[in-house]
């Protein structure tokens, strides 16, 4: 049985690529949609990013098979992406528009 990913554990997570103390990878665009697949150092995580904005986490899984979604996180009323400083969003916006570029 996988555990539950709290909002907070999946934005530490954003904050530490933000800030460069992980590696942030991107790995796949999921169709026209705008989710972008991305590995936070063994955590995979499907955040909404269209037109050049970030604007949620849909999904997140750790390592161990923890994991959690958007519906699980607005129940408590929050997604990671909300509780990111505005200058932490700026910096994975920016490393999402420079993979989306060189995937081009």
């Amino acid at each position: 049985m996988s555990a539950f990913l709290s909002a907070r554990d999946v934005c530490q997570r954003l904050r530490d690529a933000a800030l460069g103390v992980l590696a942030f990878e991107f790995c796949e665009v999921i169709s026209e949609s705008g989710l972008i697949a991305v590995d936070i150092e063994g955590w995979r995580l499907l955040l909404d990013f269209t037109e050049g904005h970030l604007h949620h986490c849909e999904s997140a899984r750790n390592c161990a098979g923890d994991e959690a979604t958007l519906n699980t996180w607005q129940r408590y009323g929050t997604d990671p992406v909300s509780l990111l400083s505005t200058w932490e969003m700026a910096q994975i916006e920016r490393l999402l528009r420079e993979a989306n570029r060189d995937q081009a």
